[in-house]
């Protein structure tokens, strides 16, 4: 059996997912809103920068809003905001380009600043003792839908799906393919919480302040 941890050293990348209206935060970047002072965004950096051997922010419009963080920003090249699929399918071109030797991306949202330190190893070591295509998250009963590891080779069928068969929803897409699920617990919190609306910020400060308090 594998386990996390102990893995054959597969290069993995993180698509970063900041290509979205946020329309229930009332437009902006959430990624860019600020949790204990640090953007979102930068908290998400330092949480998988140690897990993968690079990082992509997927992102629409201009990309020198993100020039602090000096990693390469790709935009869909779908037409029409046609969700986190095509920024996946952005991300995972850009990997098949400039990163021949990737073979796996993790794709998050860049609204969790709360990810879990072991993400990467946990969901290879589901696919690999599942023997399944795919790997994504989940906790307290939820599928974290866009929190998956992909195959690069799949960016052809995934591109087909978004042109040819208009299709838009993540599982919709992932309906095709064997997928292994990894679980994490939602106590003291959920590792997969995401702040969509401006109250969910004041809920992630909390949050922020109770691990504090834990470590000390």
């Amino acid at each position: 059996m594998t386990e996390a941890g102990i893995l054959p050293n597969v290069p993995t990348a993180a698509i970063l997912l900041a290509g979205g209206r946020a329309t229930r935060m009332g437009g902006g970047d959430k990624g860019l809103k600020t949790l204990g002072g640090t953007p979102i965004l930068a908290r998400v950096i330092a949480k998988l920068r140690p897990q993968c051997g690079a990082l992509i922010i997927n992102a629409n419009g201009d990309p020198s809003r993100f020039s602090a963080y000096s990693l390469p920003v790709v935009s869909d090249d779908i037409e029409g905001f046609a969700g986190p699929l095509a920024g996946i399918l952005a991300g995972l071109d850009f990997i098949a380009m400039h990163l021949p030797e990737v073979k796996f991306a993790l794709s998050v949202a860049t609204d969790t600043p709360f990810l879990p330190s072991d993400l990467i190893d946990r969901l290879q070591a589901a696919r690999l003792q599942e023997d399944a295509d795919l790997a994504c998250a989940t906790s307290g009963g939820s599928v974290h839908h866009v929190i998956a590891l992909w195959p690069v080779a799949i960016r052809d069928d995934l591109r087909k799906a978004l042109t040819e068969d208009d299709i838009r929803a993540v599982q919709r897409f992932t309906g095709r393919y064997k997928v292994a699920h990894a679980d994490w617990p939602v106590t003291p919190y959920d590792p997969f919480f995401n702040a969509n609306e401006p109250g969910d910020l004041a809920e992630a400060e909390r949050i922020f302040a109770s691990t504090l308090e834990r470590s000390r």
